[in-house]
């Protein structure tokens, strides 16, 4: 393979750089400063597609190739975004426990030429039962403060989940396999 042409990643997430890193791809990290709450009457699978699309659109300049993400975590249709404080991660939690609830993660990548492509990947998260002392030491741990839905499943948060029904990377913030297919069949890789 040749050398890659560097990626700007349009996300401020460390989980999404972790994941390019440990692919091997040259990135370059750029967040999008955009305003979320402008697509916030959009339905859950929509508004991630839209998010992604709105960020690489906003960090892309010609010659450039960008990928940008956003997760969505949805309970039936309600959005669950970044708890506010650790009694909102709490509550979180709490209505989270013994249920299942859909992530949705969209991602976009915006060729150099300009074409834009997006596309949404939703996984289903079962959580098991959770004790209130649980919930108290979820949230006292501030992992959840700065993600959609209030948890982490790479991280305390493994605990809470009893099952994933499709990409757990979809539910990391990143569905790396069909990223790294989409990325081949936009020519990232250099065939011909």
């Amino acid at each position: 393979m040749t050398s890659l042409p560097t990626l700007i990643l349009a996300s401020q997430s460390p989980r999404r750089a972790e994941l390019l890193k440990r692919l091997s791809l040259p990135f370059e990290v750029r967040p999008a400063d955009i305003d979320e709450e402008s697509l916030g009457h959009l339905e859950p699978a929509p508004m991630a597609e839209a998010l992604a699309a709105k960020k690489a659109q906003t960090i892309w300049q010609p010659g450039q190739w960008v990928l940008a993400a956003d997760t969505v975590v949805a309970l039936d249709t309600e959005v669950l975004g970044k708890p506010r404080n650790p009694e909102e991660n709490k509550a979180f939690l709490r209505r989270l426990s013994g249920r299942i609830h859909t992530v949705y993660t969209g991602f976009a990548i915006q060729q150099p030429e300009g074409h834009l492509h997006s596309e949404v990947v939703e996984a289903k998260v079962a959580f098991r039962d959770l004790q209130e002392w649980e919930l108290e030491w979820y949230a006292s741990s501030g992992e959840g403060l700065d993600k959609a839905g209030g948890y982490g499943a790479q991280g305390l948060g493994m605990v809470l989940i009893e099952r994933i029904e499709g990409d757990f990377y979809t539910v990391m913030g990143l569905p790396v396999s069909r990223v790294w297919q989409r990325l081949y069949e936009l020519g990232y890789f250099g065939q011909s």
